[in-house]
């Protein structure tokens, strides 16, 4: 095989390998998910009624962050960011993984190394809701599309 042929090829792989898969663009009309943080309360409140006005099988979602945090409990808090995109909704929704890791484990171990853009088919997840908090918490996927 040809010097060049053999430097290209590894090249093209690494490429491959580490481009991402796109979530579809959206921009939203909402002035609380414009102005807040997908992490506070407000934002996750506003969520939380968008939702209820949803269809959510029209939902999509797709990963865009991984990041796990030390717990008041031992060890770690896993956390994944999905941007989700419907008819009318545009946001963001931050899944806090506690006890369940069903359809995930791989994304978890490799610390969403070449999943982020990937679309989570079949999302489940709980709301916790109430004064003072607001949570997101991950129950299942039926898969995972790049």
């Amino acid at each position: 095989m040809p010097k060049t042929a053999t430097l290209i090829l590894p090249l093209i792989a690494l490429v491959l390998i580490t481009s991402n898969c796109g979530s579809p663009e959206c921009k939203t009309s909402n002035n609380i998910f414009a102005t807040y943080s997908p992490d506070t309360k407000v934002y996750k409140d506003e969520l939380v009624n968008q939702l209820t006005k949803t269809d959510q099988s029209k939902l999509t979602y797709w990963m865009s962050a991984y990041w796990s945090e030390p717990s008041t409990s031992p060890g770690v808090t896993e956390h994944i960011r999905v941007h989700l995109k419907g008819e009318d909704l545009c946001a963001d929704m931050i899944l806090d993984i506690k006890d369940s890791r069903k359809g995930i484990e791989n994304v978890l171990k490799n610390k969403m190394l070449g999943y982020k853009g990937a679309e989570f088919k079949g999302l489940k997840f709980d709301t916790y809701q109430d004064s003072s908090k607001t949570e997101f918490i991950f129950r299942e996927v039926s898969g995972i599309r790049d």
